[in-house]
């Protein structure tokens, strides 16, 4: 777990931004990581629900070693196990399942459950997660993240993901969010890598703006 912990901080120090490519397809995997990787991203993820995941996910991991890529949408131990076998290092779910968590920390992955309450942040922190995905972001207010903020651990990362853009990543920030997921906001189906690279670009910089990085 120690050395998945560093995995994920080196990531995070990067950028703490993580590239959800729902919907990518293996042929537009090297231009779109080869976009996301020249904008400064340390994490991406292709969600399982995307046409032939693991093989994009295999694809990205071959060409950017250097990056902490996995998948999303992850919800059974058996996912977990094929995403490992196809090159992922990480893995992000909308929901905390502890046998998905126990799973990732056998086979040495990073995980990141989503969680919507204290409670299921504190069960997931407990089974190991290495992170907290705050899920739907739509439904958690920066005011929440504040509050959950002052009573779980420092060092457990906070992430947003659901509805996140350049315009209110500050709110999130300035409440105690570590990092955001990203998602039709930087890629959907459709999107050229220069319009990933364009919108990478935007998000990196209202980041680096507004948390002074």
């Amino acid at each position: 777990m120690k050395n998945s912990a560093h995995t994920l901080a080196q990531a995070m120090n990067q950028l703490p931004l993580i590239a959800i490519l729902r919907g990518l397809t293996p042929f537009e995997a090297p231009a779109i990581g080869q976009a996301l990787v020249d904008s400064g991203f340390a994490l991406i993820e292709v969600p399982l629900n995307s046409p032939e995941p693991l093989q994009s996910i295999s694809v990205l991991t071959q060409l950017f070693p250097q990056a902490l890529i996995g998948a999303g949408t992850v919800l059974s131990a058996q996912q977990v196990q094929d995403v490992h076998a196809a090159g992922g290092r990480l893995v992000v779910s909308p929901n905390f399942n502890p046998t998905v968590v126990a799973q990732a920390l056998a086979l040495g992955m990073v995980v990141l459950p989503g969680v919507a309450t204290p409670s299921e942040a504190f069960s997931a922190l407990e089974a190991g997660a290495h992170g907290l995905k705050l899920f739907p972001a739509e439904m958690i207010s920066p005011a929440t993240v504040k509050a959950l903020r002052a009573v779980l651990p420092h060092h457990a990362p906070l992430m947003p993901v659901g509805g996140i853009t350049s315009d209110n990543m500050a709110a999130y920030l300035t409440a105690g969010a570590d990092g955001f997921g990203l998602g039709s906001a930087l890629y959907a189906p459709g999107h050229s890598a220069r319009d990933v690279q364009n919108a990478a670009q935007r998000f990196v910089q209202a980041f680096r703006g507004h948390s002074g990085a």
